[in-house]
């Protein structure tokens, strides 16, 4: 067999190409630097502090047995202003008028006042209800003439009368602190409207030279200087927004009269007092209940709110007083669910319940 030959070149096997390694390029690459990351150093600013937690609410103020004051009702009802609960200056450390001495602080729950002085409207109403069990007297009310404008404050019914009246409401006589508070407010003001003076501007009274019912004379019967009430409101608005708090028509209150808050002692004093006996007949010692506000028959030193007149609740002899109505928070939420007083403080048409003018009078048969 003959063999070819190449010469002298050896016959050689094939070298073999080295293995590509998956990735890698084929081509020698420049070596590259790689750069080592190092650890992020430390933030100039500092962590975040968490919010601080809210403060706690404030506990609710409270009356001085630990009482929380109640909240007034919201909407309020009809016809009432709601007098926040807590304390007042009640009284007065003048010389006059001493029965109204001494001055201190007294603490009320929250209540409700009638923003004005109960009609003749409204208390005719009562008179005609349906239901006899809850009619008011019908011979209760003034003795003159021209005091019968459906819009004119009731004059003439006794303690009992007055205070039937507001109970047939859901309501009651304001207590003789509860008024004062209404018609001064918490730091002591002499009136409703600050310690300006009462004037024929400020309140229904008798002042020179007007007169009295600041010259609104009678317009029937004898004795037209006599003069009468005006129509509720018919002065401007004082604290709380109530109406005729000074003058227009005595107003009677809750309690038993005293001689003074010192004679009247604890039941008097600290909180929600009612005066002797609570208010609670019988009354052993105490025969007179008291009116507040001063009239349109009297001058401006009784249209204040300090100033306690004592009468028997019979109203013998014969006065012609008139007064407003009181609620506690829960008689007031029960009558805003009741929808109670709608139309309470609307005017009526005409006049009603007038009476024949009795033969004799004076000042102690008017107010």
């Amino acid at each position: 067999m003959v063999v070819a030959c190449r010469g002298s070149d050896p016959i050689s096997s094939p070298e073999k190409e080295p293995a590509v390694v998956a990735g890698a390029s084929s081509a020698a690459e420049p070596e590259r630097s790689v750069a080592t990351r190092s650890d992020p150093s430390p933030s100039s600013t500092p962590p975040r502090e968490p919010p601080p937690e809210p403060p706690a609410p404030a506990p609710p103020p409270t009356l001085p047995d630990g009482t929380p004051i109640l909240p007034c009702v919201e909407p309020s009802v009809v016809g009432m202003a709601c007098i926040p609960g807590g304390a007042f200056l009640r009284g007065t450390d003048a010389s006059e008028p001493a029965n109204a001495r001494p001055q201190a602080t007294v603490w009320l729950q929250t209540f409700y006042m009638d923003i004005d002085e109960v009609t003749v409207e409204q208390y005719e109403r009562c008179k005609k209800d349906p239901d006899r069990s809850r009619r008011c007297p019908r011979k209760s009310g003034p003795q003159y003439l021209d005091f019968d404008h459906p819009r004119m404050p009731i004059n003439g019914p006794s303690w009992y009368d007055a205070r039937r009246y507001c109970q047939l409401q859901g309501k009651d006589l304001p207590t003789d602190a509860q008024w004062e508070k209404a018609a001064r407010g918490t730091e002591g003001a002499l009136h409703s409207w600050g310690d300006e003076p009462a004037t024929c501007e400020r309140a229904i009274i008798n002042e020179p030279p007007l007169g009295r019912g600041c010259g609104q004379k009678k317009e029937k019967g004898s004795k037209p200087k006599t003069g009468r009430p005006w129509d509720v409101g018919s002065r401007p608005a004082g604290v709380y927004g109530l109406h005729d708090m000074m003058g227009n028509a005595y107003e009677w209150v809750l309690d038993w009269y005293s001689p003074s808050y010192a004679e009247c002692g604890a039941d008097c004093e600290g909180q929600d007092p009612r005066g002797p006996c609570k208010g609670v007949e019988p009354c052993e010692g105490h025969y007179m209940r008291i009116v507040r506000g001063g009239s349109w028959y009297w001058d401006a030193s009784r249209a204040n709110a300090v100033y306690r007149r004592p009468h028997f609740p019979s109203n013998e002899p014969f006065h012609h007083f008139g007064f407003r109505c009181a609620a506690s928070v829960e008689q007031a939420q029960a009558l805003r669910s009741a929808g109670a007083g709608e139309g309470e403080n609307q005017a009526g048409e005409g006049k009603v319940g007038a009476r024949v003018e009795p033969g004799v009078g004076g000042e102690g048969e008017a107010g």
